[in-house]
């Protein structure tokens, strides 16, 4: 059979739009994924927020609350009927959860999910009972996929990337560059570890990202995080937008990414890598699939080597951090990278 363009529905969660105003990592992956593709002349019909802007068809969801299980359900079925309704679909790609897929499990038409978040091995034992041969798992980093592997199923890795045009490369930067964190501010993600890092290096840093607004993880920033922010040394700018994030990463000396969780893959760390800025990071998740200890960034197992790793930043080349993107972690890269699975679903017919 000739290679032809392809008819993929594909399916976010429901709360954020595809592209997200700031937080939101799956979505921006989903977003680079339909742009490319259809730039490559696939057909894509996405499921997703109402407020969601696609070069492709959007299909608002009615259920907008992913823990309502009367939403989830009325999602299922409307993705169900709109299967249905249009036919001739050839891959059903969810980024959302396994129970959208559940009621379109018994169909030949072959299926792909996707996840760049913590993995429940029970959901995967129901995937695979239910879906058998026709239901593939990829997961966005070897960490990712290692938790739930035992489970069974069959699993492809492809990791996060980045529209590497929209990231500029800055090749050099002043010898007093801040020092950048960009994240949520939670515990497990480490921003008071990164003011440690700052002040015991003498460097200046600054913290951009979203926080909660209540509970514990609001109390955390209240009193963990904010009184160190002095707007000098230490510096919070609060959530940014791409235009300030390029600006933001690309000005930054070298990014701390001091997680204290086995995070599944944070595409800030290409984001950053994109702008030529290095990764300082612990051992822990999809860190040592993306930093090339030395060469793009440091491999950190304590604050001690975070420190030394600080010092150390002028030997890398930030013109290797760049290359480390385009050829891993690129749009280019990660568009043909699901294209390749999705032709080996197939039997060799996608273009």
């Amino acid at each position: 059979m000739s290679d032809r363009p392809l008819r993929i529905l594909m399916t976010a969660d429901p709360e954020l739009p595809v592209p997200p105003d700031h937080y939101g990592g799956i979505e921006r992956i989903i977003h680079m994924l339909v742009c490319g593709l259809t730039e490559k002349g696939h057909e894509i019909h996405l499921f997703a927020n109402p407020d969601s802007k696609i070069p492709a068809k959007l299909i608002p969801y009615r259920g907008r609350n992913s823990a309502s299980l009367s939403d989830t359900v009325r999602n299922m079925q409307d993705i169900k009927t709109y299967v249905r309704r249009i036919g001739n679909i050839d891959i059903i790609h969810s980024f959302s959860r396994l129970a959208y897929l559940l009621l379109l499990m018994r169909s030949s038409v072959p299926k792909v999910q996707s996840y760049q978040r913590h993995i429940t091995p029970r959901s995967i034992c129901l995937g695979v009972l239910l879906g058998g041969k026709t239901l593939v798992f990829t997961a966005c980093s070897r960490s990712c996929a290692g938790t739930a592997k035992f489970a069974g199923g069959r699993w492809v890795i492809i990791p996060n990337g980045v529209p590497i045009g929209k990231y500029r490369f800055v090749p050099q930067v002043p010898d007093d560059a801040p020092l950048v964190f960009l994240g949520r501010l939670e515990r497990i993600k480490g921003p008071h570890i990164a003011i440690e890092i700052a002040r015991s290096s003498g460097k200046k840093l600054i913290i951009a990202g979203n926080h909660a607004d209540s509970g514990p993880e609001y109390d955390y920033f209240i009193k963990e995080i904010l009184p160190h922010c002095d707007g000098k040394t230490i510096k919070y700018v609060g959530p940014v937008n791409d235009v300030q994030k390029n600006e933001l990463l690309g000005g930054a000396s070298a990014l701390i990414f001091s997680i204290e969780w086995e995070e599944p893959f944070g595409i800030v760390m290409a984001e950053a890598l994109a702008c030529g800025t290095p990764v300082i990071g612990f051992r822990k998740g999809a860190l040592p699939e993306a930093v090339q200890d030395g060469v793009n960034g440091f491999i950190c197992d304590t604050k001690e080597e975070m420190l030394d790793a600080v010092k150390r930043i002028p030997s890398i080349d930030r013109r290797m951090c760049r290359k480390s993107v385009e050829e891993k972690f690129s749009d280019k890269v990660i568009v043909e990278e699901y294209l390749s699975l999705y032709k080996s679903l197939l039997g060799g017919t996608a273009k």
